[in-house]
């Protein structure tokens, strides 16, 4: 920055920063203004456009008891559906997993992410606290002092210099507290090499669960988010453009793969919005760099195969906002201290099952592109011994899933954990 944009770039300051309003800043945001400590929300998009951008919609168990705790659960707690059963369509045949009779008998709420994003952002404003919308976090400066700034853009383009004594990053793996970390920061990143195209569809649900096909042409899922409005993954060749596939020649896939010739037509409806995801697992060890701490995408990354993301995000922000509120209310560290060891053993957790799921669900050979030209006699792997030894070890672990209780007990806890 040069001495004339350092001379006209405003000066702000709070007790605590939060970069970023997805679940993990607001949650966060929420306590500490709850419990008097001066905190600001910087948000690089508009009020209106978070208040519809679609992410996940499963919360579990312990995401709901945690934003009830605070007095954050209104919304979720009057139009959250329960829902607590799975269905696997595979081709020798389907089960249904009713994982909330088995394990800790617990059940996920479905509420869309945008309307709980909607619902947290309103309770924070009407309660007094700051957002500053439209205001790009650029970089986090001395992180290792006890004074850290943030230089930030605010929604005209001017120049802000955000003084802080602590910095909570919570705005996801490209942004502003991720950039800033320091050289000696681990990252553990994977890449599974699968691709889904996620969709998001007009149509009511066509299954009272959770779908997940497995099939020769590549998996496909079904997630019901609201009576009107259904969320649909297939799994597409790496690079796949979102705009490729027809809508005729989606609703046609989704059909084939989810074997609607032996349980009857999906329900169509108009393709509201479509975007390719690469399935990447991603981890920054630890989460703490002095007085920048890190939270939701911003700690780590998640495939959506098992509904983790956002609440891990939760469970982060309520153990985050209470570890800050005992050193600057109380001066009592201790907590602080604690803090990214006991968020890394939940999130190796939840990335152990969310491995697990895309090890189920996928064969090893890919999906096949191009028209169906001959009938759907079983799966399709490459002619080697490694591809063979992955279907068969998938083919058992369906067939483990399938009949012993066991199994199914592990699935349910680890399905609705975190």
């Amino acid at each position: 920055m040069t001495a004339r944009q350092n001379s006209s770039t405003e000066r702000e300051s709070a007790d605590v920063v939060v970069l970023g309003a997805g679940p993990a800043g607001l949650t966060l945001g929420n306590i500490l203004h709850a419990h008097g400590i001066d905190c600001v929300v910087l948000e690089r998009a508009e009020r209106a456009a978070l208040q519809v951008r679609a992410r996940a919609g499963f919360l579990a168990p312990n995401t709901v008891r945690t934003l009830e705790r605070h007095g954050l659960a209104d919304g979720l707690l009057r139009h959250g559906r329960p829902h607590g059963a799975c269905e696997f369509r595979t081709d020798t045949g389907t089960f249904r997993l009713d994982y909330d009779r088995l394990g800790r008998r617990e059940h996920h709420t479905v509420y869309p992410q945008q309307d709980l994003v909607t619902d947290l952002m309103a309770h924070y404003l009407d309660a007094g606290g700051r957002i500053r919308f439209g205001a790009e976090a650029l970089a986090v400066h001395d992180a290792d002092g006890h004074r850290p700034t943030v230089d930030a853009r605010d929604a005209q383009g001017r120049p802000t210099r955000w003084h802080a004594r602590y910095v909570a990053g919570c705005d996801g793996r490209h942004g502003a507290a991720r950039r800033s970390l320091p050289p000696g920061a681990l990252r553990h990143h994977r890449d599974h090499g699968i691709s889904w195209l996620g969709l998001l569809a007009e149509a009511p649900p066509s299954l009272d669960t959770v779908g997940y096909a497995t099939h020769r042409r590549g998996f496909a899922g079904h997630m019901a988010r609201t009576p009107d409005v259904t969320r649909y993954y297939l799994q597409c060749e790496r690079g796949t453009p979102a705009d490729a596939w027809s809508e005729e020649r989606i609703w046609d896939e989704l059909d084939l793969r989810m074997r609607s010739a032996d349980h009857g037509p999906l329900r169509r409806g108009r393709i509201l919005q479509r975007a390719v995801v690469d399935l990447r697992s991603d981890v920054v060890e630890p989460l703490r760099h002095g007085s920048l701490l890190l939270a939701g995408d911003a700690a780590s990354l998640i495939s959506p195969s098992a509904a983790k993301g956002a609440n891990l995000a939760v469970l982060e922000a309520e153990l985050l906002a209470l570890a800050l509120v005992d050193d600057l209310a109380h001066g009592d560290a201790a907590a602080l201290d604690h803090y990214s060891r006991r968020c890394l053993a939940h999130i190796w957790r939840a990335q152990e099952f969310s491995h697990w799921m895309i090890r189920l669900l996928h064969t090893d050979s890919g999906p096949v592109s191009g028209p169906d030209t001959r009938a759907d006699s079983g799966p399709v792997s490459r002619p080697d011994d490694e591809s063979f030894f992955h279907e068969s070890m998938r083919r058992s672990r369906l067939e483990s899933l399938r009949t012993s209780r066991a199994h199914q007990d592990w699935f349910a806890e680890n399905y609705v954990g975190v």
